[in-house]
């Protein structure tokens, strides 16, 4: 593929993982660019896999699309085979090996997939396209505004937060991600992956958790 045909894929940014003590906390924004242009600002750049599991998506959004159904898929039929749903672990090995099989006519992604085990352990794993994956032990981000929100969390993040503090982490740093980059922008959504299942804040509600979070304090 070409520059310019390149440069017409919808794309998204920027996207966000933070390991937690009790959990992991996704976040993104809602813009997709086509080049300089704004393509959409509603993208959905976090998707729930299961209760356990979910997964950011960052590149081209067609390409992510069809690995989430793929994933999506895999995970049904390992439920019921198996009795219970894939581990973040489990789907991130399946996702390299997909990347992996189509190196020639890749997808242009970056994925950040995050989740808990069946003992409720945070897992955090990120993809290049080519299928390569790093066990994140801290945090990861994936995007054009990714530098500008690494920037941030490296110096706020302190091992052993719990995904309370990790809300409000994630949702500064893709603020001032969105300051910053102009791929990155519109709204902000979280999702929150515990032993207690998957739940996602956005609008009032995600305000409503930064809120109270700093009033703890």
């Amino acid at each position: 593929m070409d520059k310019s045909a390149m440069e017409k894929l919808m794309k998204g940014t920027t996207t966000i993982g933070v390991v937690c003590s009790d959990g992991v906390v996704l976040g993104a924004d809602s813009r997709a660019t086509m080049d300089v242009f704004i393509a959409s600002s509603d993208a959905r750049k976090i998707w729930k896999i299961d209760e356990n599991i979910g997964m950011t998506i960052a590149g081209g959004v067609g390409d992510a699309q069809e690995l989430i159904r793929q994933v999506k898929i895999q995970n049904e039929v390992y439920k019921m085979e198996e009795g219970k749903p894939l581990s973040p672990k489990a789907a991130t090995s399946l996702l390299s090996i997909i990347l992996q099989d189509s190196k020639f006519y890749p997808y242009f992604v970056q994925l950040i997939v995050g989740g808990v085990d069946t003992k409720g352990n945070p897992q955090l794993y990120s993809l290049d396209m080519a299928g390569g994956y790093q066990d994140e032990l801290t945090f990861t981000s994936t995007g054009s505004g990714s530098i500008t929100a690494l920037g941030y969390i490296e110096g706020a993040y302190k091992k052993g937060i719990g995904v309370k503090d990790g809300i409000k982490l994630v949702n500064k740093a893709l603020t001032i991600a969105m300051r910053r980059d102009s791929a990155t922008g519109d709204k902000i959504l979280i999702a929150v992956l515990t032993k207690n299942g998957y739940e996602e804040y956005s609008g009032k509600e995600l305000e409503k958790a930064v809120a109270e979070n700093q009033k703890e304090k």
